[in-house]
């Protein structure tokens, strides 16, 4: 009778939710120890006091197959664990009796451990996009790169990647951080292979590697590998002739980078289309990352971006060899906040008398169009990737949330904002209901003739 009347949606039918009572008598129960049919004994050294929980098979066993198989056989466990993890263990088997646990930063790696440690999927999984979801968050030593090494210690590719783009997009603040100090060669290597790192220049990258390096003392080869990471060709001739004076690292591995200084020497003095005669330009070292001085793009702050189309225009290099130094390209920027797709757009109908349907304003969404604005021969053997960086506030700090790349045969972004809710004072992609955006143009070369043997 109970089921036809649930099927019928009879009005009287109601639902008892008794969860919350449920979940306090079992913090008590846990609490209390009444009824326990075993003890854990937590130590964090061996002559350390033990932390003493009396505890129950039953509730332990359904959230971890790894305690129902250490408690089947005994009724008292000791359990030794690093201080870090121990100092959690109550937290810990709180989640186990009551599926729920706070933690702060610091506390993410320790109680990830437990998770593992005991086979706890559920929380294992929380925890980790809880750091996801906390890479921006301050901390007085940072903490994404400990995250990142981490997650490569456990396999966590998932985590390992989100840490991985988070330095990449916010590299300058990470560089100016104590959290510098502690990247490891490894993750050093990683990041300088990336084109899409955000950065004022290659000088600052360079600056930071030298003093990365000088506080690391690593061995020659590794040393060797990272100085020969860095782009010199987007340094200016005049950077590089100080560094080749002053730079204590180019002084002592000198020999390991001649050849990458010479090379970069030889681009910044011939045109591009000479030097690609002789040289292969298709390679990272000729193509910049994302550099936020001006002469490779212009932020552009967008005040009630919901309101109507906007229009601005800046200027970049035609390209980093000096011998493009005094070339500019004009570029001109259309921002539109509700742009409709031509599937979308108003319609004659012959039902309503040749009227237009009307397009609601919330089937629309943000469009952004870069285009140059006048054509020159000088392009010839350059073309342009543009890439738009969105800027949002996330626990106080201005961080990069979204970076959007395409290439110069098209002028608009593709997806731009798909997702944001720009009419909402409160979108995340606002800062005091203002849209904050970096275009960057970054020239590329090409070999138009085949490089001489």
């Amino acid at each position: 009778a109970a089921q036809r009347a649930e099927l019928s949606g009879d009005a009287t039918a109601a639902t008892i939710n008794h969860s919350l009572t449920l979940l306090q008598r079992l913090q008590e129960l846990l609490q209390s120890g009444n009824g326990s049919d075993a003890v854990l004994q937590v130590r964090a050294a061996p002559a350390a006091d033990a932390k003493v929980f009396h505890v129950h098979q039953l509730l332990l066993g359904l959230q971890s197959d790894v305690f129902e198989g250490l408690l089947r056989n005994q009724s008292v466990l000791t359990l030794h664990e690093p201080p870090e993890s121990a100092a959690l263990f109550d937290k810990f088997i709180r989640y186990l009796y009551c599926g729920g646990v706070s933690i702060l930063l610091h506390q993410a790696i320790p109680m990830h451990q437990l998770a593992t440690k005991y086979g706890v999927r559920a929380l294992q999984r929380g925890v980790a996009d809880y750091m996801r979801s906390h890479l921006a968050s301050e901390s007085s030593q940072g903490h994404v790169v400990g995250w990142y090494q981490y997650a490569a210690r456990v396999g966590d590719r998932a985590l390992q990647e989100s840490c991985l783009q988070f330095l990449a997009w916010n590299l300058s603040a990470v560089l100016a951080s104590a959290e510098w100090a502690s990247v490891s060669a490894e993750l050093l290597l990683l990041l300088l292979e990336r084109s899409d790192l955000v950065l004022h220049s290659e000088l600052e990258l360079y600056t930071a590697v030298e003093g990365w390096l000088g506080r690391q003392q690593p061995e020659a080869a590794v040393a060797e590998r990272v100085l020969r990471a860095i782009r010199y060709p987007m340094i200016a001739p005049a950077q590089l002739f100080r560094l080749q004076a002053q730079s204590a690292a180019l002084a002592r591995h000198r020999a390991a980078v001649h050849d990458l200084l010479f090379q970069a020497f030889q681009f910044h003095a011939a045109s591009p289309l000479h030097f690609a005669k002789y040289f292969d330009v298709n390679c990272s070292m000729f193509l910049p990352r994302n550099y936020l001085a001006p002469a490779w793009g212009a932020q552009w702050v967008i005040n009630n971006p919901a309101r109507d189309d906007r229009s601005t225009s800046f200027q970049t290099q035609l390209g980093p060899s000096s011998h493009d130094a005094g070339k500019r390209v004009t570029w001109n920027v259309l921002f539109s906040p509700r742009w409709l797709p031509v599937s979308l757009r108003p319609v004659y109908s012959d039902s309503v008398s040749g009227a237009l349907q009307p397009a609601r304003i919330e089937d629309g969404r943000p469009r952004l169009v870069i285009t140059p604005a006048t054509s020159s021969s000088d392009f010839a053997g350059v073309s342009f990737q543009k890439t738009v960086l969105v800027g949002v506030r996330q626990q106080g700090r201005l961080l990069l949330k979204h970076a959007y790349s395409f290439h110069q045969s098209s002028d608009e972004v593709p997806d731009f904002l798909a997702h944001a809710d720009l009419q909402r004072r409160t979108s995340e992609y606002l800062i005091d209901n203002a849209l904050h955006l970096h275009i960057i143009v970054k020239p590329v070369y090409h070999a138009l003739i085949k490089a001489k043997k």
